[in-house]
């Protein structure tokens, strides 16, 4: 049978003087997102107080809760993780901000581990104002792989309707680029996205596009060797592995010429050079997923926000399409999980083997 109870979402506030509670509140106003999941906010009860006021935002609705088992289907819950007396300080970077956005975060992880909460949205934080000696990650994706991937390697994934950008180096100095870009790190990073995109996106022969990491995919050695020495052999190794795996492409003409719509991926070197054409194509809807993990997270791919913060002048675009996201992945993954849990055995002989037949009488299988 089905599991048919609303998946329970966490949310964590991120930088309390960034737009995360604008955004939050503003995706939960709709009364229909509860139709559709029960939502559990780490933070504070009295920060969405200040915000929802100070912003000008219809009331929503919040009960109190201490644990997310309390969390009731057609609510949304509030789980109070900070001090009362917090500082807000919209638009200002500031350590006890920091300190508040860890404070949820590592609530909310904890929850996730033990089955409290299905999924975990993340609002932004300063990845400068949370480091702390609890804290030394360069962001959420590090900081999730560490806690919840019980070894397992991440992935950031940058997600639209029409596009779908992973990273090979994420929150890396520019200058330490090129000495990551190996070829055991592409073909890691194929691998979990190939993967991902079929349990998690539900495309079951994807297409990746490799982007080179030197202009006009370094022009036959002459701009930069990266694409014959180290890109191009990963590709075949991964296609060696079943992994339908094309390029290395140069990113300019990629993108400018609309060919990621051929492909149900991308795969970019570094950091700026995935994002800055997905956030141009897909600023306001866009998706950051971390792929790789026993666990689903999503957040909104903008970041604190602090020159609008305290305005009401903030999009709830991209975090209602990070909830909406985290959800279809759950499920998804659960599909994935269920289809192909008990694969089916060989059936056919071959000359001169011993073949088990495979008795189709006996169905011991689990229906729905």
């Amino acid at each position: 049978m089905k599991d048919n109870r609303k998946i329970k979402v966490g949310i964590t506030h991120g930088d309390i003087n960034g737009i995360g509670y604008e955004v939050i509140l503003k995706a939960l106003e709709d009364t229909r997102m509860t139709e559709l999941c029960t939502p559990v906010i780490y933070g504070s009860a009295k920060i969405a107080a200040y915000y929802r006021k100070g912003c000008d935002l219809p009331p929503v609705n919040m009960a109190i809760i201490n644990d997310p088992s309390a969390a009731r289907d057609g609510e949304v819950s509030i789980i109070n993780v900070v001090p009362e007396d917090t500082r807000i300080e919209p638009g200002v970077a500031s350590k006890v901000a920091g300190e508040a956005a860890f404070i949820a975060l590592e609530r909310a992880v904890a929850d996730l581990r033990n089955g409290g909460i299905d999924v975990l949205v993340t609002a932004p934080i300063n990845k400068d104002s949370i480091q702390s000696d609890t804290f030394r990650f360069p962001g959420h994706t590090e900081y999730l792989e560490a806690s919840v991937g019980d070894g397992d390697k991440s992935l950031m994934v940058l997600c639209s309707d029409s596009l779908r950008v992973a990273l090979v180096t994420a929150h890396l100095p520019i200058a330490k680029v090129s000495g990551a870009i190996t070829r055991e790190a592409i073909v890691e990073k194929l691998t979990i996205f190939d993967k991902s995109l079929k349990s998690d996106f539900a495309r079951y022969t994807p297409r990746i596009a490799v982007l080179a990491l030197n202009p006009h995919a370094g022009e036959n050695g002459l701009l930069g060797k990266e694409e014959q020495e180290v890109i191009s052999p990963a590709i075949e190794e991964a296609r060696k592995a079943g992994i339908l795996a094309f390029g290395p492409y140069a990113a300019d003409g990629f993108f400018g010429s609309e060919a990621y719509l051929k492909f149900d991926g991308v795969l970019a070197m570094y950091h700026d050079q995935g994002l800055a054409p997905f956030k141009t194509i897909a600023m306001e809807s866009g998706v950051n997923f971390t792929a790789g993990l026993p666990y689903v997270r999503t957040s909104p791919d903008h970041g604190t926000g602090f020159d609008i913060a305290g305005k009401g002048e903030a999009s709830a675009e991209s975090m209602r399409e990070a909830i909406y996201m985290a959800i279809d992945v759950y499920r998804n993954r659960n599909d994935y999980s269920h289809a192909y849990r008990n694969p089916l055995r060989k059936q056919y002989f071959e000359k001169g083997k011993d073949n088990v037949v495979l008795d189709l009488s006996k169905d011991d299988s689990d229906h729905d």
